[in-house]
C-alpha cells in the first residue's frame, strides 16, 4: 500500500507541474538546448591539425571571410611602384633665366658706358675683368671671355639686337617642356633660332654661348605630385579576401608557407577561436525563443493549454531538426544537394493542423533559417540562402494549401501540391543561379523536390494519431474514429438506452446540417451528439425516451430528487468522456448542451406543491456553451425532443417551435458566451425547420387491403 501512495503522490506532482508555469519555462530552455546542440557543429569553425609542407587529406574550404592583410599590402605596394614619377614645367624657371641673361647684358653694358666715361681709356683685359666682377661664379665659368670681348666691342644697335634676339630665342625655347635628358636638344634650338634670327656673324657665337648657358631644364621631377599619386593608386587598391566558402587547398596537395598562412589567418590552425559563434548562435536562438515567449505570452488561454501547446511546438520542431541532421550528415559523401530531400513540409503541416495557422508560419521561418545553418555544403559557420528559400516556400505552400475547413482531410492532397510547387521551386533556384547542371542533374533535383513533398504527407499520417492520442487533439480522423457505431461508448448507448441512442442520432443529423450551415464544425457536431447524452446510460429508466412498457419513476419521487437525477446526466456523462480519455472538445460538448437552463417540469411542479424553491435550485450546473458547436447541439436537443412529442406536426408548427426555442434560450443568456450572431441564430433556425420538415414529411395514407376470400 506504501508503493501505490508513493505512485500517485508522483503522479500528482507530475500533474501539478504539467500546469505551472516553471514547465513553460523548462520548455523554452529544453527547445534552447536542443536547437544549440543540432545547430553548434554547424557553426562551430572547423579546427585542423596540419603541419608546415605536409599532404592535405581533404579539399579545405574558408569558412569565414576575412582580410589577408599581408597580401593587400603586398599589392598596394605592387601599385605604388608602378607609378612613374611625376614631372611639373617649372614657368618661373624662363623668368629667372631672362632676368639672368638681362643681368649679364646689363653688366656688360654698364662696364662699356664707364670706359666711355673715362678719359683715360682702359685696356680691354680690365673691361673684361669690370665685367667679370659684376657676374656671378657660375656665369664666370660659363661664359668665355672672347664672349665677352665680343660684346664689350659691339655698338649699341648691334648689343641691343644680340640682347634681344638672346631673349627671343630662350623664351622660345624655354616655353616647351625641357626634361633633363633633351637639355642638349633645347640648347640646339637655342642655336638655330639665333641663327635663323640674323645675328651678325661676328656675335653669333657669343650669343649662342650664352643662350646655350641660360637654358636649363624646366620639366621637372615633383616629389609631393609622386607621393600623391603613389598614395592615390594604394588608396584605390581593394583589400584582398579570402572568400567565405573559397578553396584554401585541394585534396592531396602539399601544404606550403603561402598555404599555411592562409589556414592560419582563416582560424582554422586555432581552436580558441569560438567565441563569435557561440555568441552568434545564442542570439539568434535568443531571437527564437523571445518570438515564441511574445506569441505565447500574448495569448488568453490557460497555462495547461499554453504549456499543452508549446510542447507539441517544441516536439515537432525538434523532430524536423533531427531529420534535417540525420539527411545532413551525407553531405559530407560528397552528395551537396540532399538537403532537397528533407520532408520540411511535414513540420508545417503539423504546426497548422495541431496547433493555428500564424504558428506555422512562424515556425515554418525558424525551420528554415536552421535548415540553411545544417546544410551549409560542408562549409561551417555559413547560410546556404537557396536552400533556406526552398525550405520557406515549400513550408508555406504546404500551409496555404490545408484551407480553414476539413483541413486535416486533406493531407495526402498537401502532400502532392507541396511536391509539385517543390519541382517549380528547385526548377526555378537552378534557372536563377544559372548553374551549368546537366539536364539530368536537374531532373534529380526536381524528383528530389518531388519526394520530399510525397514523404512530408506519408510522415504527417503516421504521427498524426501518436499526436492525437498523447495530447488529446481532435482531427478529422480522430473524429471519424469516434463515430463508428462499434465504439464501446456507442454500443454502450444502443444497448442500454436505445430511446437515447435514437435521440442522439436525430440531433447529430440536425446539429451537422446546422453547423456546416454557419461555418462550423458539422463533423464535430455529429459526433458531440452522439455522446452528448452518454450519462443517462447510468440511469436509463429516469428518462423517457428509455421508458418502454413500463412506469415512470418519477411519479414516485419528490421534484428535488428528480431533478438531481435529470441533472446529473451532463457531469456523468462528462465524467465518463474524460475516463475514456476523450477529446476535450466532446467532454465539453456533453458538458455544456444544458448550459444553465432551467429544469421547468420539476420545478413547476415543485411550486404547485408549495415548496420554498429558487430557480437557482433547478437549473443545470452549466457551464454555458462556450463553441458554436456545443450551443447548436443544445438547441437541436430541445427542438428535437420538442417536436417528436407534437401530434401532427407540420412545416408551419415546426418553424413556430424552433424560432421559439431558439428565443428562449436567447432570453435566458444561454448563448452569452458563445460567438454566435443573430445573423447565425436565423440561419441555424431556417437549416433546423428544413431539416424537420425532411424527416417530418407528410406521408400517403394506403388505404387498408381488403382480404380476399377464395
Amino acid at each position: 500500500m506504501k508503493k501505490k501512495g508513493k505512485s500517485k503522490s508522483g503522479r500528482e506532482r507530475f500533474r501539478s507541474f504539467r500546469h505551472a508555469r516553471s514547465a513553460h519555462v523548462l520548455l523554452y530552455l529544453l527547445l534552447s538546448a536542443i536547437m544549440f546542440g543540432l545547430l553548434f557543429i554547424h557553426v562551430k569553425p572547423e579546427s585542423l591539425n596540419l603541419d608546415l609542407f605536409s599532404v592535405s587529406d581533404k579539399t579545405i574550404y574558408a569558412p569565414a571571410t576575412v582580410e589577408d592583410q599581408q597580401a593587400t599590402e603586398a599589392k598596394k605596394q605592387a601599385a605604388e611602384d608602378a607609378v612613374e614619377d611625376q614631372y611639373t614645367l617649372k614657368k618661373g624657371y624662363t623668368d629667372n633665366r631672362l632676368d639672368l641673361i638681362t643681368s649679364i647684358f646689363d653688366s656688360i653694358s654698364e662696364v662699356k658706358q664707364n670706359a666711355e666715361k673715362d678719359k683715360k681709356a682702359p685696356s680691354e683685359n680690365s673691361l673684361v675683368k669690370s665685367v667679370k666682377n659684376k657676374l656671378t661664379q657660375d656665369v664666370n665659368e660659363s661664359i668665355s671671355e672672347d664672349t665677352i670681348k665680343a660684346l664689350l666691342h659691339a655698338n649699341n644697335e648691334d648689343f641691343s639686337f644680340v640682347r634681344d634676339s638672346v631673349i627671343t630665342a630662350v623664351n622660345t625655347v624655354m616655353s616647351s617642356e625641357i626634361p633633363s635628358e633633351k637639355l642638349a636638344e633645347a640648347k640646339e634650338k637655342v642655336a638655330k633660332e639665333l641663327k635663323s634670327a640674323s645675328v651678325p656673324s661676328k656675335y653669333l657665337s657669343a650669343a649662342t654661348e650664352i643662350g646655350k648657358y641660360a637654358v636649363i631644364p624646366n620639366y621637372v621631377f615633383d616629389p609631393k605630385a609622386t607621393d600623391a599619386k603613389r598614395q592615390e593608386a594604394s588608396d584605390s587598391v581593394q583589400p584582398v579576401q579570402i572568400k567565405q566558402g573559397q578553396v584554401l587547398i585541394e585534396e592531396n596537395d602539399l601544404i606550403d608557407r603561402e598555404v599555411y598562412r592562409k589556414l592560419e589567418l582563416t582560424g582554422l590552425l586555432n581552436n580558441s577561436n569560438l567565441l563569435k559563434p557561440i555568441t552568434g548562435l545564442l542570439l539568434m536562438i535568443g531571437l527564437f525563443i523571445a518570438t515564441l515567449v511574445y506569441y505565447f505570452e500574448k495569448q488568453q488561454q490557460e497555462l495547461k493549454l499554453k504549456n499543452k501547446s508549446l510542447l507539441l511546438f517544441s516536439i515537432i520542431t525538434t523532430l524536423i531538426l533531427v531529420i534535417m541532421e540525420v539527411v545532413s550528415l551525407f553531405q559530407k559523401i560528397e552528395y551537396t544537394n540532399i538537403g532537397y530531400l528533407v520532408p520540411i513540409a511535414a513540420g508545417a503541416i503539423l504546426f497548422r493542423l495541431l496547433l493555428n495557422e500564424r504558428l506555422a508560419i512562424l515556425g515554418s521561418i525558424i525551420l528554415a533559417i536552421c535548415g540553411s545553418m545544417m546544410f551549409n555544403q560542408g562549409v561551417t559557420g555559413t547560410f546556404n540562402y537557396v536552400i533556406g528559400i526552398y525550405y520557406l516556400i515549400s513550408s508555406i505552400s504546404g500551409i496555404l494549401f490545408l484551407g480553414k475547413h476539413n483541413a486535416r482531410s486533406k493531407i495526402l492532397q498537401a502532400g502532392l501540391f507541396v511536391s509539385f510547387i517543390n519541382m517549380i521551386i528547385v526548377l526555378s533556384l537552378l534557372l536563377i543561379q544559372n548553374t551549368a547542371l546537366s539536364a539530368v542533374e536537374i531532373g534529380t533535383l526536381m524528383l528530389m523536390g518531388a519526394v520530399s513533398g510525397l514523404a512530408a504527407s506519408v510522415l504527417i499520417i503516421g504521427l498524426m494519431p501518436f499526436f492525437e492520442t498523447g495530447f488529446g487533439i481532435l482531427s478529422t480522423m480522430r473524429l471519424i474514429e469516434l463515430s463508428n457505431p462499434n465504439h464501446p461508448l456507442l454500443r454502450k448507448i444502443l444497448t442500454e438506452t436505445p430511446g437515447t441512442y435514437h435521440h442522439s442520432v436525430m440531433v447529430a443529423n440536425l446539429s451537422e446540417a446546422a453547423c456546416e450551415a454557419v461555418g462550423a464544425n458539422g463533423l464535430l457536431a455529429r459526433v458531440g451528439a452522439y455522446y452528448h447524452d452518454l450519462g443517462k446510460t447510468k440511469r436509463p429508466q429516469y428518462f423517457i425516451e428509455n421508458q418502454m412498457n413500463m412506469d415512470n419513476p418519477h411519479d414516485k419521487l419528490s421534484p428535488q430528487l428528480s431533478k438531481n437525477i435529470i441533472i446529473a446526466h451532463t457531469t456523468d456523462g462528462a465524467n465518463m468522456l474524460r475516463s475514456y480519455k476523450f477529446p476535450q472538445e466532446l467532454v465539453d460538448i456533453a458538458e455544456q448542451h444544458h448550459g444553465t437552463s432551467l429544469l421547468k417540469f420539476f420545478y413547476y411542479k415543485a411550486k404547485e406543491k408549495g415548496d420554498q424553491i429558487t430557480e437557482e435550485e433547478f437549473r443545470y450546473p452549466g457551464p454555458k456553451p462556450q463553441s458554436k458547436e456545443a450551443a447548436i447541439i443544445s438547441v437541436a436537443d430541445s427542438v428535437e425532443a420538442a417536436v417528436r412529442s407534437m401530434h401532427n406536426p407540420n412545416p408551419e408548427r415546426i418553424e413556430k417551435l424552433v424560432r421559439g426555442i431558439i428565443s428562449d434560450k436567447l432570453q435566458d443568456g444561454q448563448f452569452s458566451e458563445c460567438d454566435l450572431t443573430f445573423r447565425e441564430l436565423d440561419t441555424i433556425a431556417k437549416t433546423l425547420c428544413a431539416t424537420l420538415k425532411g424527416i417530418f414529411h407528410s406521408r400517403i395514407e394506403y388505404p387498408e387491403a381488403t382480404k380476399k376470400v377464395k
